[in-house]
C-alpha cells in the first residue's frame, strides 16, 4: 500500500491529519488545473476551496477502487462548472492597451500552448488534453474526471491533439491569420 493510498484510508476513518496530508499533496496541481477553469485567480482560489470542503465533507462515499486523484479532480470539475464569481466585472482598460506592449503580450499568448489550447478547444476537450498531458493522468482516469467513455477519451485527445497542431502550423506559417 502507497503512502497515498495509506493517507486516503486514514482519511476516510476520519484522520483530520491524514486528510490535511492529502490536501497538501494535490493543493497546487489542484489549484493550476482550476486556473484554466476560472477567470480570476481569486476564483480559483474560491472553488479550490470549496473542492477540498466537500472533499472532506464526503471522503466517507470515496470508493478506493479508483484513484483518489480521479475523484478529487471531479469535485473540482463539478465545482468549477456551477461556480459564481462573487468579484466585480474587470474594468475596461481601454485604448490604452494597444501598442507594443499588447502586440507582445498577444504574441507570448500566441507562443504559450496551453493558452492556444484553451482559446481553439471547446472547455471540455481542454480539459481532458490538460489532465492527460498537464497533470499526467492515465486515459482512464480522465474519462472517469469528465464522464466519458474510454473511447470518447481516446478519439477526443486524438482529435484535439491534431487540431492543436493545425492551429500550431497556422500560427507559425501564418497562414491562419
Amino acid at each position: 500500500m502507497t503512502d497515498e493510498q495509506q493517507l486516503v484510508s486514514a482519511a476516510k476513518n476520519g484522520s483530520s491529519e491524514a486528510f490535511n496530508k492529502l490536501l497538501l499533496l494535490y493543493q497546487d496541481r489542484l489549484y493550476r488545473f482550476l486556473l484554466t477553469r476560472c477567470t480570476l485567480k481569486r476564483d480559483a482560489e474560491d472553488v479550490l476551496q470549496e473542492t477540498f470542503i466537500s472533499a472532506f465533507k464526503y471522503m466517507h462515499t470515496y470508493d478506493e477502487r479508483w484513484q483518489f486523484s480521479t475523484w478529487l479532480y471531479r469535485i473540482a470539475l463539478r465545482k468549477a462548472a456551477t461556480f459564481t464569481s462573487t468579484s466585480a466585472e474587470l474594468e475596461d482598460i481601454g485604448d490604452d492597451a494597444a501598442g507594443p506592449l499588447q502586440a507582445c503580450i498577444e504574441m507570448s499568448e500566441r507562443e504559450n500552448l496551453w493558452l492556444t489550447a484553451q482559446r481553439v478547444l471547446p472547455d471540455e476537450l481542454f480539459t481532458v488534453m490538460w489532465l492527460r498531458y498537464a497533470e499526467d493522468m492515465d486515459v482512464a482516469d480522465v474519462a472517469r474526471v469528465v464522464g466519458r467513455s474510454l473511447s470518447w477519451t481516446k478519439v477526443n485527445l486524438l482529435r484535439s491533439r491534431n487540431k492543436l497542431k493545425q492551429e500550431l502550423v497556422e500560427t507559425v506559417t501564418g497562414s491562419g491569420v
